[in-house]
């Protein structure tokens, strides 16, 4: 296990649609290294999916900052590749994370929205709860 600083950076945004993509979470990297984060934490990539899924069948809703967890905005594309899934749609390895959580959202919120376009806000942070357990890795 690698201690590894990933920029979660915001990809693309679309002004016209007011939308903003990018990886909202990184569990593993492009050479199948586990990441850690700046509080010694990190995901296994198993886990990560299982959360992926929970978070499209059950919630969907985008936050600001931790502190307003709703009313920002609306999940429109969101995707965990793994490295099967990435062979699966023939892209080769080495060229995205193995384990990674790719998202878009529609930001309904303007002064959020404003923050995005004038390059404030420029990552995503990836808020929730956890089980913290000690291992020896």
């Amino acid at each position: 296990m690698a201690t590894w600083e990933l920029p979660l950076t915001v990809k693309k945004v679309d002004t016209d649609q007011r939308l903003v993509f990018g990886f909202l979470s990184v569990s593993k990297d492009e050479h199948g290294h586990l990441i850690v984060d700046a509080q010694d934490d990190y995901i296994e990539p198993e886990e990560l999916e299982k959360a992926v899924y929970n978070y499209n069948l059950f919630f969907r809703g985008v936050g600001d900052s931790h502190t307003r967890v709703e009313g920002v905005g609306r999940l429109v594309e969101s995707m965990c590749f793994t490295k099967e899934k990435a062979a699966a749609l023939g892209i080769a390895p080495g060229i995205l994370p193995e384990c990674a959580w790719w998202v878009g959202y529609k930001v309904d919120d303007d002064e959020t929205w404003s923050r995005i376009k004038s390059g404030e806000y420029s990552a995503f942070s990836i808020g929730g709860t956890g089980r913290r357990i000690p291992t020896s890795a």
